[in-house]
């Protein structure tokens, strides 16, 4: 056993693991891609943002971290409205700067509710406060909304107990063009955040009510990550749904997250998927047996 690898299991005994970083995806400054006339993908503000375009401003989905946020506003100029798709800060970080630049912030109740509480991610050994009243979403919605902006109709709509409980999807009917978030991480282990109800159940269910959104035409953005066809989320979802397959299978034999690691239960992927396996194994665990009833044969 490699030090790092024994070093991981000391730790994870004590009820905590070393955290997963997005920091590869951060760039030093944003740029901007047009994906249609209205609509653009902004990269390397700490997550994908999509912008769709007005005469009086901007819509976004998202609006990265605080380290890029006057990147973002200087490639964009005016922003009216920002929709979070979830509460985690590589997607929100900017929302006091949006404010304060005069955009009104939207998203689901659980994600503005997240903003209100600390949430600890023992695997990060990082507590995260409640954001400051300012970056909380002032408008929000339970299940689906649909509203028009720069005449083009934008349809969101929450995707439960996924990433996180309050995941949301945004989808530029026109322009043909749905941003997903996190819910689809392509070309990597999946970080579920079980402290906010994440799991990888609720993730595949996710990919499924996308692909109902999706045509041959569509072009879907993920949080992190190029631009993806119906055919590549499809393709997401049959590794997630093998992923859950594995692991339920190995927790039927009695197996804890120790013994996963201590097996390397994820190596058949490892040659596929960044991301740290053990990582992975640990919040995928804790995600999983808070849905151990709806397994069968756990409990």
């Amino acid at each position: 056993m490699s030090p790092r690898r024994r070093e991981f299991l000391y730790t994870l005994a004590k009820g905590a693991a070393l955290g997963i970083s997005r920091a590869a995806f951060t760039q030093a400054s944003a740029t901007l891609e047009k994906l249609t006339e209205k609509v653009a993908l902004i990269a390397g503000a700490g997550n994908n943002i999509v912008a769709l375009s007005g005469e009086s401003g901007h819509l976004l989905v998202d609006c990265g971290d605080a380290a890029h946020a006057q990147d973002v506003l200087s490639l964009v100029g005016a922003i009216k409205t920002v929709i979070n798709t979830h509460w985690h800060l590589e997607s929100t970080g900017a929302n006091e700067a949006m404010v304060k630049a005069g955009a009104k912030l939207v998203s689901s109740v659980d994600t503005q509710l997240w903003m209100t509480r600390e949430i600890i991610h023992d695997w990060e050994k990082r507590t995260f406060p409640p954001r400051a009243n300012e970056a909380r979403p002032k408008e929000t919605f339970y299940t689906t909304a649909i509203t028009t902006f720069a005449g083009e109709s934008v349809e969101y709509g929450v995707l439960p107990f996924a990433h996180t409980s309050g995941d949301t999807y945004v989808y530029f009917t026109q322009s043909n063009v749905l941003a997903v978030g996190d819910v689809v991480q392509p070309g990597r282990l999946p970080m579920l955040d079980w402290s906010t109800n994440g799991w990888i159940g609720g993730m595949q269910e996710a990919h499924r009510t996308l692909l109902r959104l999706a045509n041959d035409t569509t072009r879907i953005v993920p949080g992190v990550g190029p631009v993806m066809t119906k055919a590549d989320l499809q393709a997401s979802l049959d590794t997630v749904t093998k992923i859950r397959e594995h692991l339920v299978k190995l927790i039927k034999q009695g197996m804890g997250p120790k013994d996963m690691i201590q097996a390397r239960a994820m190596k058949d992927f490892e040659s596929q998927l960044a991301g740290d396996p053990d990582e992975f194994i640990y919040t995928a665990y804790r995600g999983l047996w808070a849905h151990a009833r709806e397994l069968g044969g756990i409990v």
